[in-house]
């Protein structure tokens, strides 16, 4: 049997060698889902409810044991590991409370005998391939609501973030959903490539936008529901009526937490030249600030990055800026010692010709470009093929309104930033993706509508 090795990205030790799934197990988990999951969907949706109400239970219970296994795999602090969790609850609350009204039977029409009426039913069978920076976030965005609509899920966590995925995968078997419906697919990408071979009703992916561009071509031919979450390289203006202090320290946070690694991290930042340079110095006294150290320490901010290759990504990001004439202001360095660290980094004299205002960095390092008003700040937000979030600080909300309006991005944010709500989709717009997840738009992705034609006899 193959093994899939689980390393400790802050130390580089091995924690675990997880069995793994191959062709043959896959094979034989998507038919078993199959076979499952009519029956599933005929159970009531207070069964199904109660599956789910269990699985919260089960989180409650066992969260700080939850939050070690994740700060372990992945590198997140552990306060960021509770708080994911902590976060995770209401999301689980917004799909148990809405979930009746989303999928309920609507009538649309009925006059002169005629009745019209739309049904919600089950894709069928659900793949979801999910990502390791926030496991809990993004695998139960999928999960729970295609299981609550009826759907069998087949669960390919992270090679990253497997032992989440399997603990994720634990409570929903004790909290009653059995193993056929909720099978969780251990293994790297090879794992993930005969997922997509099995004939399955959807795929919902989070993850790099080139391997979303893969899947998408993998699953072209068969015309079956996709959803594509890809990252993006979010943008935030900073208005010249905006409070320096106040917005260097939110946009620091929304820079930094995770160690950079959020698809809504802040990624590149536009500052009014009338307050740049105060901006710039709150911004970078607020990320000295920031301790990088052993994740599951109380007071670490700054952890290790999940995948050693991004080392080199941030790497060349660096680099390039400085070739091209950037100021580096602070960090710009792997971190000594075992494990894989990058510094936290600030740059300004940025521009566009440079990869760090324009590729993806997921990791702690930040370009800050000065801009003379709303035009050029515009103009260079929509400098992208990204399109996730985008943000703008300002006083005046109809100046906000009037930015963010013209900002091609699936989520904008006034005077915040790095947020997601479970009662807002969450999508993007060009190469951040296609499809949604939360949001009741969020739980009917996850069902065909049916319509009905319903004349009564004379």
């Amino acid at each position: 049997m193959s093994t899939l090795p689980i390393h400790n990205p802050a130390t580089g030790e091995l924690i675990i060698e997880l069995p793994a799934d191959d062709a043959a197990s896959v094979r034989k988990k998507a038919l078993a889902a199959g076979f499952a999951q009519p029956a599933w969907a005929a159970r009531p949706l207070a069964e199904r409810k109660k599956c789910i109400e269990g699985f919260r239970a089960g989180v409650v219970r066992d969260l700080e044991q939850l939050a070690q296994v994740m700060t372990r795999e992945t590198g997140k602090p552990i306060r960021m590991s509770r708080n994911e969790l902590h976060g995770l609850l209401p999301r689980i609350d917004f799909f148990l409370a809405e979930v009746d009204q989303a999928i309920a039977a609507e009538t649309v029409h009925d006059e002169g005998g005629m009745r019209e009426q739309i049904q919600h039913e089950p894709l069928g069978v659900v793949a979801n391939i999910s990502a390791w920076n926030y496991p809990w976030f993004v695998g139960c965005n999928v999960i729970l609501p295609a299981l609550l609509t009826g759907n069998a899920v087949l669960y390919k966590p992270s090679e990253y973030a497997a032992m989440t995925g399997l603990e994720i995968t634990r409570l929903l078997h004790e909290a009653g959903v059995t193993r056929e419906v909720m099978a969780c697919l251990v293994g790297a990408g090879e794992v993930g490539a005969a997922l997509l071979d099995q004939p399955v009703d959807g795929v919902f992916f989070t993850g790099s936008h080139a391997t979303g561009q893969r899947i998408a071509e993998a699953v072209g031919k068969r015309l079956i529901k996709l959803q594509l979450e890809l990252g993006g390289k979010d943008p935030t203006y900073v208005c010249d009526d905006a409070d320096p202090q106040a917005a260097a320290e939110s946009l620091a946070d929304g820079a930094m937490y995770n160690t950079g690694q959020s698809c809504c991290s802040v990624e590149r930042i536009y500052v009014h030249e009338k307050i740049h340079d105060a901006f710039v110095e709150h911004f970078v006294k607020t990320v000295r600030g920031y301790r990088m150290g052993d994740p599951a320490s109380e007071d670490t901010y700054i952890g290790a990055i999940t995948r050693e290759p991004q080392l080199k990504v941030l790497d060349q990001q660096v680099a390039d800026a400085q070739r091209k004439g950037a100021s580096l202001l602070l960090g710009g360095r792997r971190g000594k010692g075992p494990g894989n660290w990058y510094e936290p980094t600030v740059m300004t004299e940025v521009d566009h010709d440079m990869d760090i205002m324009r590729e993806e960095s997921f990791g702690p390092v930040i370009g800050i470009q000065k801009v003379a008003g709303d035009e050029e700040a515009v103009r260079l937000m929509n400098d992208t093929r990204y399109g996730l979030t985008a943000g703008v600080f300002t006083r005046d909300e109809q100046r906000a309104r009037n930015v963010l309006s013209r900002v091609h991005a699936g989520s904008v944010y006034w005077n915040c930033c790095d947020r997601v709500s479970p009662r807002l989709p969450w999508s993007g717009v060009g190469d951040s993706g296609v499809g949604l997840t939360l949001s009741t738009y969020g739980i009917q992705a996850f069902t065909r509508p049916k319509a009905w034609h319903l004349r009564q006899p004379a």
